[in-house]
This record gives C-alpha cells, sequence and structure tokens, in this order.
C-alpha cells in the first residue's frame, strides 16, 4: 500500500465515483497492491522470513509503500 503521506490518484478516482454509484459514507480509499506466493510443503518461520525479505527488496519500494505478510490456507 502507499504510505499515507503519499498521493493516491487512483484511490482518489475510486473514492469519487463510489457515491456515483450508489455507495455513501466512504471517507478514504487506497489502492496497492497484492502478490499471492505459493510454496511447498509448511510454511515455517523461515519461509515467512524469506517472503519478508521478497517483499522489502524486490516486491514493494520501502520509500513509498508499506507491506505486510500473511498466510492463507
Amino acid at each position: 500500500m502507499p504510505k499515507p503521506e503519499i498521493l493516491d490518484p487512483q484511490g482518489k478516482a475510486v473514492q469519487g465515483a463510489l457515491p456515483r454509484l450508489g455507495f455513501s459514507g466512504v471517507t478514504d480509499v487506497r489502492q496497492g497492491k497484492r502478490f499471492e506466493i505459493e510454496f511447498e510443503g509448511e510454511v515455517t518461520d523461515a519461509v515467512l522470513a524469506e517472503v519478508e525479505k521478497m517483499a522489502e527488496t524486490l516486491l514493494s519500494n520501502p520509500v513509498i509503500e508499506n507491506y505486510s505478510v500473511s498466510v492463507e490456507q
């Protein structure tokens, strides 16, 4: 996700379109990106540490983006 201090024109465009589509009460929209990575075998702490490193070095730009890593079954 873009850091809070980074402008997000795509998020603002979505926020502007929602009321025109009949949705109300939305005060902010931020648009980000998502990667789904599959591994063979068990997802261990070591695997999660590798994914964190991937996110920090390749999948995100830590200067302007925040990231999080989660496991889904």
